[in-house]
């Protein structure tokens, strides 16, 4: 992505992360220092300033971090929890339609599709730990509404504004981990992060199935009571992370104590607020639709995000059908894709900034993004092998071990694939990072979400043989996306002709 005239100025410590990414705002910035007086200029302290988070104790990083996965795996968590009991949903309710059983699962994960382009924009406006704040309360809020409601028309709305309000770690915590770690610490730091969005998934059902069978679908209760014990020290020990509001926080602060009031943040534009909300709040629209990078993979991701959310809407109903599981083992079949993405995540965590630090070497110490998507190349050759394996061995009723397997292949291509999206795109966008997630966020939640609903009609039409075979298809399809972006990713990035107003 190659900077623009109006693009942040960034503090030569910041725009570190930016310029080995293609982005140049160092010469901008030396102009602007030219045609300013640099001593009303709130800037870092040098390149050790404990103010910075890259600078942070580990302590202090993994306290902040860990409340971020936590927060990271309870989301998604709730997104399937209650799928083993949706049948006990459709009798209470007396509904019979297969599309509301599949929608009633997946409309929280519509919520996601919609909070980015608000949490995005906020978090960049006013920081991350104030939007992360104010989620919480509403997530608790609105999952104690799904808990007590008393029509399915009630529950379909207040899991979509419960996802809406849980889709802010999802959005912006990948940032947040970006504005902590440095280049050749954040691929394990990402991976570590990631368990939440692909794991929570896959744990709800496991003890979603058996909560069902004892206590009824209503299993929001121990969401609410997670996610408020949660709120709880993610208020009293959460701290600011972002470069922009610190450094305005920093500005603050001095002129409070110096009385000048012509101090300001190097990070500071001269625009109004309404400007700077316009700005952050069609960023992420504008990398969606004009940058290459951020649409090709979004449409990757959202694509095995699709799947995995199609599976968790049918796993049950096939292993209960096909394999006579009860509700409550039914739950057990997600642990293939459970496994699965847990070697992934070790596989892609240990290799990630291995082989960022050695080609980086290589090439004479210049990082570059590209470097994150190795692991993305293997793990898509992978994917649709699960998938084959999966729909054939079900199709055929062999041993249900077998078609375990074939989730668990699943479960490696899909981390395999999110987590390198991810750190690529924190690497290439740098401080706008949070923008490039949240357009990401959209198409996958938004896949997420609609894929679902077209997978019972698909599979009754195709068979369970066929129809994973035609998504598999699709998977190898889409194998030549991290190998384009490999070869011509650096030339994409830092092209005028496809460089985004900010």
């Amino acid at each position: 992505m190659a900077a623009t005239s109006d693009q942040l100025p960034l503090s030569r410590e910041v725009s570190l992360d930016v310029e080995e990414n293609g982005n140049h705002t160092t010469a901008r910035d030396e102009k602007q220092e030219s045609t300013e007086d640099r001593s009303n200029i709130v800037d870092l302290d040098g390149p050790d300033d404990p103010e910075n988070p890259l600078n942070w104790s580990a302590k202090k990083k993994w306290t902040n971090g860990g409340l971020f996965a936590a927060m990271t795996f309870i989301t998604p968590l709730a997104s399937s929890m209650f799928a083993p009991g949706v049948e006990d949903v459709m009798i209470e309710f007396h509904s019979t339609s297969t599309i509301i059983a599949s929608f009633v699962v997946s409309v929280y994960v519509l919520g996601y599709a919609v909070g980015p382009f608000v949490v995005a924009p906020m978090s960049e406006l006013y920081g991350r730990v104030p939007v992360y704040h104010a989620s919480n309360v509403l997530f608790v809020i609105f999952t104690i509404a799904c808990a007590i409601c008393t029509s399915m028309s009630q529950l379909i709305v207040f899991r979509f504004f419960s996802g809406v309000a849980g889709s802010t770690p999802i959005t912006i915590g990948g940032g947040t981990f970006g504005d902590m770690f440095k280049v050749e610490e954040r691929g394990a730091a990402i991976a570590i992060w990631s368990m939440g969005p692909l794991l929570g998934p896959v744990i709800g059902p496991v003890a979603g199935g058996f909560l069902a069978e004892k206590a009824g679908w209503r299993v929001f209760r121990l969401i609410v009571i997670a996610a408020g014990c949660l709120a709880i020290p993610m208020f009293i020990f959460l701290r600011e992370t972002y470069p922009v509001v610190l450094l305005s926080q920093k500005a603050k602060r001095l002129r409070k104590e110096t009385n000048n009031p012509h101090l300001k943040s190097a990070l500071q534009l001269d625009l109004s607020p309404a400007e700077l909300f316009k700005r952050a709040i069609f960023r992420p629209f504008k990398m969606l639709f004009r940058s290459p990078i951020v649409i090709s993979l979004s449409i990757y991701v959202a694509f095995i995000y699709g799947i995995l959310y199609l599976l968790f809407t049918t796993i049950t109903s096939d292993f209960t059908d096909i394999y006579g599981f009860s509700q409550g083992t039914s739950g057990l079949a997600y642990l293939g894709i459970g496994v699965g993405m847990m070697v992934g995540l070790i596989a892609v965590g240990a290799s990630s900034d291995a082989i960022l630090k050695k080609l980086t070497v290589a090439n004479n110490g210049v990082v570059k993004p590209e470097y994150r998507l190795p692991p993305m190349i293997v793990a898509m050759m992978i994917l649709p092998s699960g998938l084959f394996l999966y729909g054939w061995t079900t199709y055929y009723q062999v041993q249900w071990m077998a078609p375990i397997v074939g989730t668990g292949l699943v479960g490696i291509g899909l981390i395999g694939g999110f987590i390198p999206v991810s750190t690529y795109l924190i690497d290439a966008f740098g401080i706008h990072s949070a923008s490039a997630l949240a357009a990401n966020t959209v198409l996958r939640s938004l896949m997420g979400s609609l894929l679902p609903l077209a997978g019972t009609p698909m599979y009754e039409a195709l068979g369970l043989g066929w129809g994973n075979t035609l998504l598999g298809f699709l998977a190898v399809a889409m194998i030549p996306i991290p190998i384009l972006f490999w070869k011509y990713g650096e030339r994409i990035r830092t092209s005028t002709r496809f460089s985004v107003k900010m």
